[in-house]
């Protein structure tokens, strides 16, 4: 089996991993554990392993002059993306975060376009409102009653936060990744996560009650720190030695598919009307947004 199509499968993995944690970890909150105590478990758990496998890397050390940026990766990729995301999952549907998550190229896009100066066409900028378009309606018409959803809007309205806030870690991590081994990166990324976080989640990680957790909690919470954390996130740094950044990125196309469908197959979900056309208008925003013009196009301009 060559590389390439090992990348793919890579790929494709883990996009079937955060696909389906938007359901294995609503599951879990907030019965079990609250959002808040689910994220030091993510970041802690992480760290941990990140530290594990290390010495596998190389030995190296963070520029002084890289601190105040790596800082700020961790609050917006490990501190306020993290909190606002589960949060907002605490409070909303797995098919309504699955299709919200999918925003995340277009915030990219507009903030490349505000930090980077990179050009928007006019096409790109159509699938942005037709995308925001989507959202919104989510987020203001996406109402239900549902005893763990106790507060839809809100909950859209913190993942559509979540999105801004890893999008924005994707543009100002640029730098750093190219400049370090994702190893060495990471283990301080999520270590100053940890500290981040800690304020926010500790007393919700104090109040996690350890032997009234039944199995199924226990096989969550190891496939949201294994799975969620740790292996998507190795399974992406081996799809981009052998794809490019946009083919990967087009992965996300498949995140709500695999979690509308992993919700309803497992019964923590239904679709609705406004969840149909509400993911319609985001994923034709994004496709367009994201699709790159063809080259008779190029030459016509």
């Amino acid at each position: 089996m060559n590389k390439r199509l090992l990348a793919i499968i890579a790929a494709i993995g883990a996009t079937t991993i955060y696909g389906i944690n938007h359901t294995v970890a609503k599951g879990i909150m907030p019965h079990y554990v609250q959002p808040y105590g689910f994220i030091i478990l993510r970041v802690l758990g992480a760290a941990i392993l990140f530290w594990l496998i290390s010495p596998l890397g190389p030995k190296e050390k963070i520029d002084p002059k890289d601190y105040l940026r790596m800082i700020v990766c961790a609050f917006l990729g490990m501190g306020l993306n993290m909190l606002v995301f589960f949060k907002g999952l605490s409070l909303s549907t797995p098919i309504n975060s699955a299709v919200l998550i999918t925003t995340t190229p277009i915030i990219v896009l507009v903030l490349s376009a505000v930090i980077l100066k990179e050009k928007i066409s006019s096409r790109k900028i159509l699938g942005i409102g037709i995308g925001l378009f989507g959202a919104l309606g989510l987020i203001l018409y996406g109402s239900e009653v549902r005893q763990d959803a106790p507060n839809i809007p809100m909950g859209n309205f913190l993942i559509f936060l979540n999105s801004m806030f890893y999008g924005s870690y994707l543009v100002v991590v640029k730098a750093l990744i190219t400049k370090y081994h994702p190893f060495t990166f990471m283990k301080w990324l999520f270590s100053l996560g940890v500290l981040i976080c800690l304020p926010f989640g500790l007393e919700e990680f104090m109040q996690i009650e350890w032997g009234a957790l039944p199995f199924e909690a226990y096989r969550g919470i190891a496939f949201v720190i294994l799975g969620t954390t740790f292996c998507t996130y190795l399974f992406n740094i081996f799809a981009l030695t052998q794809l490019k950044a946009s083919t990967l990125s087009a992965f996300v196309y498949v995140q709500p598919l695999v979690g509308i469908g992993y919700a309803i197959f497992t019964g923590q979900d239904n679709l609705t009307l406004i969840k149909i056309v509400a993911a319609c208008f985001v994923l034709v925003g994004v496709y367009l947004a994201s699709r790159k013009p063809n080259r008779f196009y190029q030459k016509l301009k």
